[in-house]
């Protein structure tokens, strides 16, 4: 028997977007941003942000539409899903011509944290993306 579990605390880059399968099943899709700061040997500050791409099922889909919105922090309970075509997270290349990289997670689980508008910055996660960022999905 094999187990995994993915938690992930980050803030939405953009309103969720809820649609329905053919069988009437409801599916939200979030785009969460992590990111990660720390200060290098030689005193030099570094950040990374990490894309994950999330698909909520059924009345919990519902709910994450009608409550969420762009900037909020969330908990992020699920499993990872590779690429079907490549067994890895889905690579893309941004505006400015570097590579980046989305990972894509099936919730279980989605936790709202804070109240309505907080984006976490006091906490150190990630902030929404400014305007003219680029959103790998």
């Amino acid at each position: 028997m094999s187990y995994q579990r993915l938690i992930i605390v980050g803030n939405l880059g953009r309103d969720p977007e809820m649609r329905y399968t053919p069988d009437g099943t409801p599916v939200t899709s979030l785009s969460v941003a992590t990111n990660r700061k720390w200060t290098g040997r030689d005193g030099t500050p570094g950040e990374e942000t990490t894309w994950f791409r999330v698909s909520v099922w059924g009345k919990q889909a519902e709910t994450v539409a009608q409550y969420l919105s762009k900037g909020r922090l969330v908990l992020i309970e699920g499993r990872l899903k590779p690429d079907p075509s490549t067994g890895g997270p889905r690579v893309y290349q941004r505006q400015d011509g570097s590579a980046g990289a989305s990972y894509e997670v099936t919730a279980v689980n989605v936790r709202f944290l804070g109240g309505k508008g907080t984006t976490g910055g006091e906490t150190g996660m990630a902030a929404p993306p400014e305007q003219g960022e680029d959103i790998p999905f």
